[in-house]
């Protein structure tokens, strides 16, 4: 089911339990966020998995899955669209314009060492217009397959590299996605990132999709701007215990290995509170 626009109302009843959706949101009319978008949001404390390394058929009693842009949504699902928003992926550096890859003061590529990603140059709002407008290209693709939802990764990126990002550069592009998401009739998530939280429906977004917050005690910051509307991945079994303890009756949670391989393939991990 494809959700294409933003004068298009929430789902049906019918349609939205067909989606599991719980319920809908008016995300805020500013001169950042765009127009006033209603947009499906995942159901509240619901089974949930999260395959963005590799697509399977999710384990009995998941309503939300997250999945990369380049698969398929699942069928009947609450079905969240994975993009590398703020990165380019490892090796994809010759998909950008040169200028958008972010240089040192020897024109060399910044990267993130951890994951082999060259990081985007967002300093300017010519620039930041130009990579929004790539990724809102693969945010159309995950409206025309019929997701919900998009993540948008690495919003967290000017902590790693605060002598070239700032946190307003980020706020400032995640606003221009959020923009394009709401008018595909997409919800759209913040990936982590405590530091900019308070500022979520200030820049259009309407709920979270965290990383360790169990583990590195941060739910109540994204509760505290989200409500339930989060939902948390975890991925050591202390995070897990943690997340469970706290959130358990009110999150969405689930401990996946590191590398979310898929069902069946080595080193696979998925546990549920």
């Amino acid at each position: 089911m494809s959700l294409n626009r933003v004068l298009r109302r929430c789902l049906t009843a019918a349609a939205a339990l067909a989606a599991g959706a719980a319920t809908c949101l008016l995300a805020p009319s500013t001169a950042s966020a765009g127009a006033t978008a209603a947009v499906p949001l995942p159901p509240v404390h619901a089974g949930w998995d999260y395959q963005i390394g590799g697509a399977y058929t999710p384990p009995a009693g998941v309503r939300i899955v997250s999945r990369d842009h380049e698969a398929a949504p699942a069928p009947g699902l609450y079905n969240i669209c994975y993009v590398n928003a703020f990165q380019a992926q490892p090796g994809a550096e010759g998909e950008w314009d040169a200028d958008l890859l972010l240089r040192d003061g020897s024109g060399d590529v910044v990267y993130d060492g951890d994951w082999g990603e060259a990081v985007l140059d967002l300093r300017t709002a010519d620039k930041r217009q130009r990579i929004a407008a790539k990724v809102n290209g693969w945010i159309d693709g995950c409206a025309d397959k019929g997701f919900q939802a998009v993540e948008p990764d690495n919003y967290d990126t000017f902590t790693r590299f605060s002598s070239y990002l700032t946190a307003n550069q980020a706020k400032a592009y995640i606003a221009l996605l959020a923009q394009h998401s709401h008018e595909r009739g997409l919800a759209i998530a913040q990936k982590n990132t405590a530091e900019l939280a308070s500022a979520g429906k200030e820049t259009g977004l309407d709920f979270a999709v965290v990383e360790e917050c169990g583990a590195y005690n941060e739910c109540d910051v994204f509760t505290a701007e989200y409500g339930d509307h989060v939902v948390v991945v975890e991925y050591k079994s202390t995070g897990l215990r943690k997340a469970c303890a706290g959130w358990g009756d009110r999150l969405s949670i689930v401990r996946r290995d590191v590398d979310v391989r898929p069902a069946g393939t080595s080193g696979y991990v998925r546990q549920t509170c």
